[in-house]
């Protein structure tokens, strides 16, 4: 897949974070994550997408129903998993749980992001079907260019 093939596939990934970076910039770091998670839920939804907030995550061992239960922060179009931060910094902890939920869920995508610093902060993921989790980023088409 070239850079453009990948960018275009992926630009669902750069749109929402565009969302997002509006959202810090309007909040700036220091306020809850369920700040930062109403305001996306209500700009995605004004550019179209489905949102729904803290999605339930039942817990099972085997088949077996716990009485236990995770909340996903942001499921937007029934396909990607969003999971919010208002910390200084993101680290590997809050990767992790971001991968069991997809991993839980066997949704494909997957976005970590955080309003809790100066910048905003994202990571995007994708889950392919054999439940390899790639880090996706945006692709240079000049640079490929340079590069063949």
């Amino acid at each position: 897949m070239t850079a453009e093939e990948h960018n275009k596939f992926y630009s669902f990934f750069h749109d929402i974070t565009g969302e997002a970076m509006l959202v810090h910039s309007e909040y700036h770091e220091g306020l809850l994550e369920s700040a930062y998670e109403a305001a996306l839920e209500y700009l995605l939804k004004l550019k179209g997408y489905t949102v729904e907030r803290q999605v339930y995550l039942p817990m099972f061992w085997k088949d077996v129903k716990l009485n236990q239960h995770y909340c996903m922060d942001l499921v937007i179009n029934n396909n990607i998993i969003v999971e919010l931060k208002a910390a200084s910094n993101v680290g590997l902890p809050h990767r992790k749980q971001l991968w069991n939920y997809l991993n839980l869920t066997h949704m494909p995508y997957g976005m970590l992001m955080n309003f809790g610093a100066k910048s905003f902060y994202s990571e995007w993921y994708h889950r392919h079907e054999d439940g390899t989790i790639e880090k996706i980023t945006w692709r240079d088409p000049i640079q490929e260019l340079i590069d063949t």
